[in-house]
């Protein structure tokens, strides 16, 4: 990384037009969460803005996140390696090996002090035993790689929250790399893995404006972890609507009811799944049938069986029994039907009662009318009449 060279000097040096230079910025503008009127303010940035060395570090993993990395459509993997970062050492996409790699792991963290961005993969054993690098324990080279780093990304539910590594009942004593690095910024990017897009989108805010997003309580950045999978499900108006999927092999299930009470832990999963979907946004776990586990989540590894729901939604609005929402929708149905037909049955009678009233009425005055009139003198002339006239009393 001798001469370290801006991101568009290097773009220019690959053959990129300014045309599609302008495109990557704004791709990079809807990948980061922003508004699109900041555009402007991304392309100045990524004008000026070096290409940042990183180290990717794989500890307790199954090489999950790197492959979800690889895979990112929006901006595209060349885009992000050979434009906007320079990848030093990768154990999955390095091309030199051993001693040689590790060389130059330790070169950049002396070369580029404070300003290179370390990205871990998996959890940290407790025990040295279970994960050498190079003939060193790895919580050593995490140690040693981070002490210089400008931040950390932790990659993965492992890196973030320990991971399936640190399920009961834990042999290797796996454990997140915030349990060990205290004085560095670290960003936790959770999922098993997570979305290619929201990895690149992480890396593209730091590399543009050179800080840390801004964060939920959790370390998470809010651009990518700010809604519930709930909130945006396409399943949702089943949800509202008390129509559920009771087995994977129900009518339900075809009709694309909602996979609550088979387990989907959407209600209480943070993550843009919903929004942002996979492979290049066609699809996401619940769109294709398959409740969501809640893997961006602490501790989800240990939640029981993930075909299992819980009784009530915690945190939420919706903290109902699914069970009854359809009998409540149907009894408040059954009921308003019948006030209606209540109140239309009594105005019925009112009418009715008035109609009468008004018929006897009529018959009553249509009655006197017919009587004979009786002789005598007009009213108030008679032999009781007062002096002014009128009635007698």
């Amino acid at each position: 990384m001798a001469g370290r060279k801006t991101i568009y000097e290097t773009a220019m040096e690959r053959g990129v037009t300014r045309r599609d230079f302008l495109k990557m910025c704004t791709v990079l503008t809807a990948v980061m969460g922003l508004d699109i009127t900041l555009e402007e303010k991304v392309v100045k940035a990524v004008e000026s803005a070096k290409r940042v060395p990183v180290i990717w570090l794989q500890m307790q993993d199954c090489t999950g996140c790197s492959e979800s990395f690889i895979r990112t459509t929006h901006p595209k993997l060349e885009s992000v390696l050979f434009d906007m970062i320079s990848l030093e050492y990768s154990e999955v996409l390095s091309a030199a090996s051993g001693h040689q790699v590790e060389e130059a792991r330790r070169k950049v963290i002396e070369e580029y002090a404070g300003e290179y961005v370390l990205a871990v993969e998996g959890s940290v054993p407790k025990n040295a035993e279970y994960l050498m690098v190079g003939g060193v324990p790895a919580k050593d080279v995490l140690l040693e790689t981070a002490a210089k780093a400008k931040l950390i990304l932790a990659y993965g539910s492992c890196s973030s929250w320990g991971g399936i590594a640190a399920a009961g009942p834990n042999p290797t004593g796996a454990m997140p790399i915030t349990d060990i690095i205290k004085d560095k910024p670290v960003i936790r990017v959770p999922g098993c893995p997570p979305i290619a897009e929201v990895m690149t989108g992480v890396i593209a805010h730091v590399l543009t404006f050179g800080t840390v997003p801004e964060l939920d309580a959790q370390g998470r950045p809010k651009a990518f972890y700010r809604h519930r999978i709930h909130d945006k499900c396409n399943r949702r108006a089943y949800f509202d609507s008390g129509l559920f999927v009771e087995s994977f092999d129900d009518e339900g299930l075809k009709q694309g009811y909602c996979l609550y009470k088979v387990g989907c832990k959407g209600p209480t999963t943070y993550n843009s799944c919903a929004e942002m979907r996979w492979n290049g946004g066609v699809s996401y776990p619940i769109q294709s049938g398959n409740p969501c586990i809640g893997c961006s989540e602490n501790a989800f590894w240990d939640m029981g069986p993930f075909t299992t729901r819980v009784s009530q939604i915690p945190g939420t609005q919706t903290t109902i029994n699914p069970d009854l929402v359809g009998l409540g929708l149907l009894g408040g149905t059954v009921g308003g039907v019948a006030i209606h037909a209540g109140a239309t049955a009594v105005k019925k009678m009112m009418d009715g009662k008035k109609h009468a009233a008004a018929d006897s009425h009529d018959e009553t005055a249509s009655h006197h009318d017919d009587k004979p009139k009786k002789s005598g003198p007009p009213p108030g002339q008679g032999p009781n009449s007062g002096i002014g006239g009128g009635a007698s009393v």
